[in-house]
């Protein structure tokens, strides 16, 4: 197994453990509505069984991470743009930063400087993945064994803009949270099938 095949296993496991995080957060506390409360509720100040859930935000952060610094030279063995790549590590970076220092304030509202921090760093997070997206979807267009993951990218990249800005639209509504969960499942499947097509092309 090579070292980008490792790596890609670290990339495919972070959305699964993120999906199973707020999965178990409706089992485990019986205040929790998938409906009503965003994910970042579960890892807020105070939050119960916090030490559970951050645990999980943390390590599927850094597995996302350490994926991400590996991914230039794990598409098309280096050749080609390095813009998207990098636009993914700073993303990745920005999410260790949330999941280690930035929690939600307590009761998952947004009051103190590190509650707002939470929300910035998360969008910019969001947004440069978006743009990392886009950025692939150029970069592989023309490169053999990678050109439908190339239209996936594009595509993804507009579902996940547009499904950013629904959440934005109706973030104090009753909604909310099943709302998120539509708005990061387009992320998480992207990190799983770029994972994948690591893997599979190395």
């Amino acid at each position: 197994m090579s070292l980008f095949q490792v790596l890609a296993i670290c990339g495919m496991v972070s959305p699964i453990l993120y999906t199973l995080m707020w999965i178990l957060g409706g089992f485990l506390r019986s205040d929790y509505s998938h409906i009503r409360d965003d994910i970042s509720s579960l890892i807020a100040v105070g939050a119960p069984r916090k030490r559970v859930f951050d645990s999980f935000i943390v390590a599927s952060s850094v597995l996302l991470f350490v994926f991400y610094l590996g991914l230039h030279w794990g598409i098309n063995n280096g050749h080609g743009s390095f813009v998207g790549p990098l636009l993914f590590v700073v993303s990745g970076f920005l999410g260790i930063l949330v999941a280690l220092f930035f929690p939600l304030d307590a009761g998952g509202e947004i009051i103190t400087l590190r509650g707002k921090m939470h929300l910035i760093l998360v969008i910019t997070s969001g947004l440069l993945t978006i743009a990392g997206m886009v950025a692939l979807w150029f970069r592989l267009e023309l490169v053999e064994g990678w050109t439908t993951f190339a239209t996936y990218s594009l595509i993804t990249a507009i579902v996940a803009l547009f499904l950013i800005i629904i959440s934005a639209i109706f973030i104090k509504s009753r909604y909310r949270g099943l709302l998120e969960r539509f708005g990061v499942s387009p992320f998480q499947l992207y990190y799983f099938f770029i994972s994948l097509m690591v893997f599979l092309t190395n």
